[in-house]
């Protein structure tokens, strides 16, 4: 490495140090982002407020309340009296369901025909959908709980069991826990977000300053500003990766079955993706301002079509076809595949082929825009 280029990333270093509000985004903005998204980013729904109009009050319908307590899908919040306290709760939002118990639930469930009313706010139909599910599979496992004590009770020697029965294995994640599935999602953000936000105001406040002009002038290569500048940006990226790995592993649990070698090799590849995206913005902004809302005009179609709050699936046709477009979406295929199922090279070597070309393709355009504008 010659002299010309250590002396460029020696005063990038010195200029990121003696920044406090680039130190706080590179140091603690990750960690931030981490703790928020794998607390807040859930998609378990558990300990839904619940009403409870029980008309009976009967031994019976107190077991069944106890099959809703049991589970932790539910907190039975307010008993209430009448129906117009359920329609009050509900619609101001303090219970997100509730429960009629009729007054003849005790003899109707002698008879074999009992039923109850089950009442969902569908304004959130995530929570919604979980409290239907939940709802329906304890009404189920409550009935077939009191059809076995009664055969049982009648002497008969038989066990009721449903003519089809399924069982389930959940492999990678077998406890489903949803920051398993964020914090990976959250490591290709951070890359690209802090790279591309970081590289592109860095290089649009030389301009500010009047000190890009300076450096022109100097003997220095146009490539060996391109690489002064970013080099130090590889390595704080390359700090980021380690740290956010390391505190979602020690603090979340979260699982790193594939190589740590081959994980770090490809987030470097991903963060040149995110270089790529800053270098270009700084060639288009002329303020800082301008160079960051640039950034975000590609970071947020990328956050949302890149499955990394939502499935890809559920998107419409046309939407998949535009992910495509997205590095991160391959890059969060390789994460997770790499950190939950352990899978080798061989298994992603499609999306790491792809997010290749991205890294190199962006990253070249924008490093001959950015030499053209020097020139």
């Amino acid at each position: 490495m010659n002299s010309r280029l250590t002396s460029i990333i020696r005063k990038e270093f010195i200029q990121i140090f003696r920044d406090m509000r680039t130190l706080v985004m590179i140091l603690v903005i990750p960690i931030m982002q981490l703790f928020l998204l794998g607390y807040s980013a859930t998609s378990d729904v558990r300990n839904i407020p619940l009403a409870v109009l029980d008309r009976s009050r009967s031994h019976e319908s107190r077991a069944l309340l106890d099959s809703y307590r049991a589970a932790d899908y539910f907190r039975i919040a307010y008993m209430v009296t009448s129906e117009s306290e359920i329609d009050a709760l509900i619609s101001a939002g303090d219970a997100r369901a509730a429960i009629i118990i009729p007054p003849d639930y005790a003899r109707r469930l002698n008879d074999g025909d009992a039923q109850v009313a089950f009442i969902v706010d569908g304004s959130d139909p995530t929570s919604a959908s979980t409290a239907l599910s939940a709802a329906q599979l304890i009404s189920q496992s409550h009935a077939t709980g009191i059809l076995s004590r009664r055969l049982e009770s009648s002497g008969l020697n038989l066990q009721v069991r449903p003519p089809v029965e399924a069982r389930t294995t959940v492999w990678y994640n077998p406890d489903m826990i949803s920051a398993h599935f964020m914090i990976p999602g959250v490591i290709g953000m951070i890359l690209y977000a802090i790279a591309a936000i970081l590289t592109a105001t860095s290089i649009v406040r030389e301009r500010e300053h009047g000190t890009i002009e300076q450096l022109i002038v100097t003997p220095i290569r146009p490539w060996e500003l391109i690489v002064g500048k970013l080099t130090p940006y590889v390595i704080l990226g390359f700090f980021n990766t380690i740290e956010v790995l390391a505190v979602g592993h020690w603090w979340f649990g979260m699982p790193i079955r594939g190589d740590l070698g081959l994980i770090l090799i490809l987030s470097i590849v991903f963060l040149v993706t995110g270089l790529g995206i800053g270098l270009f913005a700084s060639t288009i902004a002329n303020t800082q301002q301008e160079a960051m809302l640039t950034v975000w005009m590609t970071l947020l179609p990328s956050i949302f079509l890149s499955g990394f709050f939502f499935p890809l699936e559920a998107m419409p046709r046309f939407l998949q076809w535009l992910s495509y477009l997205m590095p991160l979406r391959y890059y969060l295929v390789i994460i997770r595949a790499l950190l939950l199922k352990g899978v080798g090279l061989e298994m992603i070597r499609t999306d790491v082929l792809a997010m290749t070309l991205f890294a190199v393709g962006i990253m070249t355009a924008a490093a001959l825009r950015f030499r053209k504008r020097l020139d």
